[in-house]
């Protein structure tokens, strides 16, 4: 660990008020400092190639590319990339699909700040950090079948069920995705296969049952 630098971080959330709030308290730590901000994944992934922070804290639900596509993309540049997902999702496969995109550790925003604090120490010195209740939920997730489901989609699969359920159309997500429509369509039919549905309802059904997505984020999709 570094004797006398900071900790440069790269903070990666939608929200200036929430960014504006944690910025404030992560750099009255001891050897932490903000250097760059992005309120979407577009420039997350710019300031990163720009900026080479010792830790990106990544929110997953932003603008464009999902934290989960910029946290792959990271990785592809840099495998030596140290993120930390801080995100609202407390559903475990959104830990799990985030550590398979390449992040070394994931704390829910409603952990109290201390667990945030203690997390970038951890993920900077390359440890995996998890905030408890996402530590509790893969643990219990284990006993039931959601988790083997979910499980078996890759992290694109996973990120393309979450935007058809939000009825984005086949082309916004791959323009979104930076893939092809063909792409889109493919992967479409095996997510349903993988998860043994046969339409769009009853995809949509299964995804809010395993908390990929909730109803009141449908409903703010729709408006």
């Amino acid at each position: 660990m570094k004797a006398s630098a900071s900790i440069n971080i790269l903070l990666a959330d939608d929200h200036a008020i929430v960014r504006e709030g944690y910025r404030s308290l992560l750099q009255k730590q001891p050897g932490m400092q903000v250097i760059a901000e992005a309120a979407d994944g577009v420039e997350a992934y710019a300031l990163f190639k720009a900026c080479a922070p010792d830790v990106v804290i990544m929110d997953l639900s932003m603008p464009g590319p999902s934290g989960l596509t910029t946290i792959a993309r990271m990785k592809q540049r840099r495998s030596d990339a140290r993120i930390l997902v801080f995100s609202m999702h407390q559903h475990p496969s959104f830990a799990v699909q985030a550590t398979r995109a390449g992040a070394l550790g994931y704390v829910t925003k409603s952990s109290p700040p201390e667990v945030l604090i203690r997390a970038v120490y951890e993920v900077y010195q390359r440890r995996t950090a998890l905030s408890a209740d996402i530590a509790q939920a893969l643990a219990l997730e284990k006993l039931g079948a959601d988790r083997d489901a979910l499980e078996a989609l890759t992290v694109r699969e996973f990120e393309i069920l979450r935007l058809l359920v939000e009825a984005k159309t086949p082309e916004v997500i791959a323009q979104t995705l930076s893939i092809s429509t063909k792409t889109v369509l493919n992967c479409h039919y095996l997510i349903k296969r993988k998860l043994g549905v046969a339409g769009d309802i009853e995809l949509t059904r299964l995804a809010i049952k395993m908390n990929v997505i909730d109803l009141l984020e449908l409903s703010g999709a729709a408006e």
